[in-house]
């Protein structure tokens, strides 16, 4: 076995030597898996997930597809092709870096084509491979899930998200114990099978046989190449991170002392932006590169007592191709960098939702939230609405009373008289002692022309269309009182404190079933609706029969604005407590930001509009980075 600094320095002269050649590779397979392979990977695995036939839009029903049949197979088939992808592109490395020719280009070429004639036995060494990959995590899968349902089954997953209770640092204490037997298990499986690939590709060998020889060649040194490993994926998982710090170290303050003048900034956002996407895209081939050399030196050494490959032969020149194909690379940064400065957009507006009122200042779901959120001028209020055991809608989130109360009865057993009498202030703190359980009707008179809602219905099992009609009772009664406080007005002033009779226009039903929406328009075309979603699966879900559709803030891309766009509906984005990510979604365009904390969402608004137009084309290029 090489010693390890022996072993890096044979791998960094065997990416300089050969590195035109690899370049050029790995840009031609970028192009063909870009233009082909993951183009047809993703309506593949999209015309897969549509015939289930349903929406996937949260984490449970993504669980419950995932644990079924075809889920299992989807699931398989979505890993499977994703490592074929990465596995043919190490293939065609290994090739370059064993066969130095003078022709860069004809090399890669030639490298590529040989790849692609090996798909059949590469498409087996993964099913192999990963394959017993995932069996090892079929135990780890169960034991968390038991561990989950056994501490954190019966708690609402954004009050442990929020609150971090003991149960979850004991479910993660818990955890710990299998995940460590999984990574010793699936390390030990990796090492042993490390060069099954080189085999498989120099030797043309099957991928039983190729299995078998990784085995032998790795007998009795397994410690050393998982030190060798770990530590090149210490190395790739480092270099992109101290890349990136010391841009920004030296060079994005740079920007910032520039004259705000877009004649000035305009060039020089535009020059960072090639330096940086020309040094991401480096880093990103330098990983590649090395995982992929690495795996041939240590094969060329075990299986042929040689150290690296060899050398290219003296007087080796690019050619006229190999030039052109970098040029592609630095004009393809250039034209990348301008499309992102073009896309800027120098103002833009968000409504600031308050997330069941403003539930950091005051307890969730309360009046004392919806007063406050509107004094922390929120454009709107995010509520949850439940139906009691009297057909009354009341405001509370849960199933139970446990979480705020400390009281294990069910809200839909109870009557609204009886849940007046609950405290669900104490628990945030002595000045909101006795605070009550609001119905609807309270919420609606108090928001009357000051805020629009929100309304999220948390319907029981078998009352979902029955919470509907009674939401809609509320709506209509309070359009009632408005109307008649209009005739009442003696001048506009008074008639606008009423309130706007439509108001369904001031109103979103929100749920996360496409269903319950639906049949909510059956029931008052005018309504405006929300689809609340943890996330979103590619091509379960029509986008169409909703007005907005609310997605949890780390599944918002450029895509998901794109799609808002072309489907015509708003894109509010949920639950964002972070500065620096509400200045990012912004800047990506959502129409909503739904949060605990108004004011701060607010004074961001604020502070952004003070900014000149110099100043904030340098947020957005900051935010861009951060994304």
């Amino acid at each position: 076995m090489l010693p390890l600094p022996r072993l890096s320095g044979d791998v960094l002269r065997t990416l300089r030597e050969h590195l035109r050649p690899l370049i050029a590779y790995h840009l031609f397979f970028t192009l063909l898996a870009s233009s082909l392979l993951l183009p047809a990977v993703g309506w593949t695995l999209s015309g897969l997930l549509a015939q289930f036939g349903r929406p996937v839009i949260t984490n449970n029903e993504l669980i419950e597809l995932l644990m079924s049949p075809g889920g299992l197979l989807w699931l398989l088939a979505a890993v499977g092709l994703t490592f074929l992808v990465l596995y043919l592109q190490q293939s065609g490395m290994i090739l370059v870096a064993v066969r130095p020719r003078d022709h860069h280009v004809r090399l890669a070429f030639e490298a590529l084509w040989a790849t692609l004639r090996r798909l059949p036995a590469i498409s087996g060494l993964v099913v192999l491979q990963v394959g017993a990959q995932l069996l090892l995590m079929v135990p780890l899968a169960l034991s968390l899930a038991w561990l989950h349902a056994f501490f954190l089954g019966g708690l609402d997953p954004y009050f442990v998200q929020n609150v971090r209770p003991p149960a979850l640092w004991a479910f993660l204490g818990s955890g710990l114990v299998p995940i460590l037997i999984w990574i010793l298990l699936a390390g030990s499986l990796y090492v042993r099978w490390h060069l099954a690939l080189p085999a498989l590709t120099l030797e043309g060998l099957s991928p039983p046989a190729a299995l078998a020889r990784s085995v032998q060649l790795t007998r009795g040194r397994g410690h050393q190449i998982a030190v060798a490993v770990v530590i090149l994926l210490l190395g790739i998982i480092a270099l992109p991170l101290l890349a990136t710090a010391l841009f920004d170290w030296i060079v994005t303050p740079l920007l910032w002392g520039l004259p705000e003048r877009n004649a000035v900034l305009v060039p020089a956002m535009l020059a960072y932006l090639t330096a940086y996407l020309l040094i991401a895209l480096a880093i990103t081939f330098a990983g590649i590169a090395a995982n992929a050399l690495q795996a041939t030196c240590l094969y060329l050494h075990l299986a042929h007592r040689e150290p690296r490959p060899e050398p290219p032969p003296p007087g080796t020149h690019p050619g006229r191709l190999a030039w052109v194909v970098e040029l592609a690379v630095v004009l393809f940064a250039i034209g990348q960098a301008w499309l992102i400065v073009n896309r800027f957009e120098i103002r833009d507006e968000v409504a600031i939702i308050a997330h069941r009122g403003s539930s950091l200042k005051a307890p969730e779901n309360t009046m004392a939230a919806v007063e406050q959120a509107i004094r922390d001028r929120s454009d709107g209020i995010e509520i949850d609405v439940r139906l009691t055991a009297d057909s009354e809608v009341v405001l509370y989130h849960d199933e139970t009373l446990r979480r705020l109360a400390g009281d294990n009865r069910r809200v839909g057993n109870l009557t609204r008289s009886e849940l007046a009498e609950v405290d669900v202030g104490s628990w945030f703190g002595d000045s909101f002692i006795d605070e009550p359980i609001p119905g609807l009707d309270e919420v609606l008179a108090t928001v009357r022309g000051r805020a629009n809602l929100m309304i999220e219905l948390k319907p029981d099992p078998g009352r979902e269309l029955e919470l509907v009609e009674a939401v809609l009772d509320d709506l209509e009664a309070e359009r009632e009182i408005r109307l008649a406080c209009r005739h009442r007005a003696e001048d506009r002033v008074t008639a606008l404190a009423c309130g706007d009779p439509d108001i369904m226009r001031e109103m979103f039903f929100a749920a996360m079933s496409p269903w319950l929406l639906r049949e909510a328009t059956l029931r008052e075309p005018r309504l405006r609706t929300s689809l609340l979603a943890q996330l979103v699966m590619s091509g379960s879900l029509e986008r169409q029969g909703f007005d907005a559709l609310a997605l949890r803030h780390n599944r918002i891309d450029e895509e998901e604005i794109r799609l808002a766009g072309y489907y015509d509906y708003e894109l509010h984005a949920w639950t964002i407590n972070d500065r620096t990510r509400m200045s990012q979604l912004i800047d990506l365009g959502v129409d909503a930001i739904i949060t605990d904390r108004p004011a701060m969402l607010a004074e961001l608004i604020a502070e952004r509009r003070r900014l000149g137009d110099g100043a904030l084309l340098l947020v957005k290029l900051r935010n861009w980075l951060r994304n």
